[in-house]
Formats: C-alpha cells, structure tokens, sequence
C-alpha cells in the first residue's frame, strides 16, 4: 500500500514548482529514482538517519519512541549484512522475525520490532526509494493480554517508607516514590517535571506526556508534604553543586551532582528500595502506576476519570485495570441488577 494514500502516516508537502510571486526561495530538487536506488545500497546508514530525523522533526515523536527505533534498525541492520533493501522478499522478512526469536527477545520486543521495520519502509516508499514493499504481508505477533502487576495497599506503604536517614538523598526519594504513586505518572515524565510544573498549594502538577500531551494531576496531602521536606533540606543543596559549573536547575528531581535524575537511575532506586522493604523483586517504576490505577478503581472512581489521570489516549487502554479486581464488580452488579 502506498503511504501516500494512508491518513495515518504523515505526508509531506509535495515539492512541485510553482511560478507565484510567493514562492522566492531556491527550488528542491530531489534525485531521481534511479540515484535513490543507488544511495540506498551504498549508504544505508544515511537512511536511517533521515527517517529518524523525520521521526523526531517532523513527526514530533518524543526522544523515548526514536531511540527505539534506533535500536530496532541497528538491529536489523546487522542482521541484513550486505542484502539490499530493496531485495527483500516476505520470506526473507520473515526469516528476520526467526532471527529475532532465536534471540530470545519477549513477544513484545519482537512485536515492536516488526513495528519499527513498517514505518521504516512506509518512510522509505514516502520518499520514493522504493515503490512497493512486501513487509506489510509480514503478520504481528500474537499478544496475550496480560492484567498489569500491581502492589497491595500495605506493599506500597512499606516500599514509600523504605527511605531512611542512613540514605545519602532519603528526602530525595521518598518524595520521588510518592510522587510516582501519588500521580500515576510514567518515570520519563516524573524524570522531567520542572519545578514549575508542581503546584504545592494547589495540590496539583502538570506532566507532560507523550506526544508532548500535557495533563493535570492531582497532589496527595503525603506527597505533597514530601516534596515540601525535600525542597527545604535537601534540593538547595543539589542545586549548588549545579551552580558550580553555571547551570541553574530547573527540575524538581536532581541527582547528586546537581544534574537531572535520569530515568534508568530511578529504575535503579525502585529496586533496591523494594529489595530493602521485602516487596516484590520484579518491581518497576511502572508497577507504581500501575497500582495507581488499580487502587482508584479499586476505591470506585470512575474509568474515565483515571483515564485522564494516566493520559490514555484510548479507554481500552485504562480499561484492562478492570480484570485486576473482581470484587469491585460483584459489588456493583450486586448493587444495581435487579435480580442480583
């Protein structure tokens, strides 16, 4: 299919000359097709580099979304060796997704991969290096729908208080996990809240998603008094030793150095926080989100409102938080049919 008849891909102007008055710039004038075809035997790394520039660029598609598409093109890549692109038949596709399994990447890893070599080739057919691909053709993974792995109310309370005295920035983390519980937020947004995002008297920050989606959310009591102990006594600190070298921080969370807390050391902390607190080892900072989400449903808010909350685009999305708990719906169906 070509991507230029697709909705869901975004098009690119298209670079006709015209003779207006408006039109004073130097004209483009792209390659022919035949050179096209050359380049992308010959250098096929540049490829790469021009759809993910068009990726981030043109596309908006946050830092997170590119780097995987990095990975995942390097990846393929290196399993191509010196075949061309353009030579590439669905058996050689598919032969590609046994490479990968082979691997013994997870069912998702592979799926995703799949993902990235579609748009890759929807970018390369928009830009006329080729003109039909047989990598559509290529079936997705089969998923199974899996209920997201959440903590216990007392888990969560042992894991926020893990954090003591003896830790070098406890303030620091304690106000970094109950931030993450008390707002559902993903770690690249926790990682990147500036302190003008957080509104401590209003009880409420703005967290920026993907796509560059921003989303108000609200601000436990405990949270907020987290936060107001760790900026006091221990954020001026961190702070000057980025003054130091003549940066002035403007995020909420500063590693030691003064720097932005970085989402693969947060990862870090969760887990010797949840080993200290005897919590479950294959913890995240995803499993706090999602216990948020688990817990409000779990308290009877609405589905839609804790859709909000997460920044789902999509309900289904928030929707699989329902076959979580059970309990919740005996009561309702108790509760309102009329031969309960």
């Amino acid at each position: 299919m070509n991507p230029r008849n697709n909705p869901q891909f975004p098009q690119r102007p298209d670079r006709k000359r015209t003779d207006s008055a408006e039109n004073t710039k130097t004209p483009h004038f792209s390659p022919s097709p035949r050179r096209r075809q050359l380049n992308v035997r010959t250098n096929r790394q540049h490829w790469v580099e021009c759809f993910l520039a068009y990726s981030s660029g043109e596309c908006h598609l946050s830092n997170n979304t590119v780097m995987a598409y990095r990975r995942d093109l390097e990846r393929f890549c290196a399993w191509l060796g010196d075949r061309d692109f353009q030579t590439l038949r669905i058996s050689d596709f598919s032969a590609y997704v046994v490479w990968l399994r082979e691997l013994e990447l997870a069912p998702t890893s592979i799926a995703r991969h799949i993902v990235s070599l579609r748009i890759f080739y929807k970018y390369l057919q928009l830009e006329e290096v080729i003109s039909q691909s047989q990598v559509e053709l290529l079936g997705s993974q089969k998923l199974w729908e899996r209920v997201p792995k959440y903590l216990t109310p007392q888990q969560v309370e042992k894991l926020l208080t893990a954090p003591g005295d003896g830790d070098r920035t406890w303030l620091r983390d304690r106000a970094m996990l109950e931030t993450l519980y008390a707002t559902g937020c993903r770690v690249s947004e926790l990682s990147t809240l500036r302190l003008a995002d957080v509104h401590l008297e209003e009880r409420f920050c703005k967290c920026t998603g993907k796509g560059s989606k921003q989303r108000i959310v609200p601000l436990g009591e405990k949270a907020v008094d987290a936060i107001i102990h760790y900026l006091e006594d221990e954020w001026p600190r961190l702070a000057a030793r980025a003054g130091k070298r003549g940066v002035e921080p403007v995020y909420l969370f500063l590693s030691r150095s003064g720097q932005i807390l970085d989402r693969h050391r947060i990862w870090e902390l969760i887990k010797r926080y949840a080993i200290r607190s005897g919590v479950r080892l294959d913890i995240s900072p995803h499993t706090l989100r999602h216990s948020f989400a688990t817990h409000l449903l779990m308290n009877g808010a609405d589905l839609r409102q804790v859709q909000e909350m997460l920044g789902h685009a999509n309900i289904m999305t928030t929707q699989i938080y329902t076959h979580v708990d059970s309990t919740r719906l005996k009561v309702i169906h108790k509760k309102f049919h009329p031969r309960s």
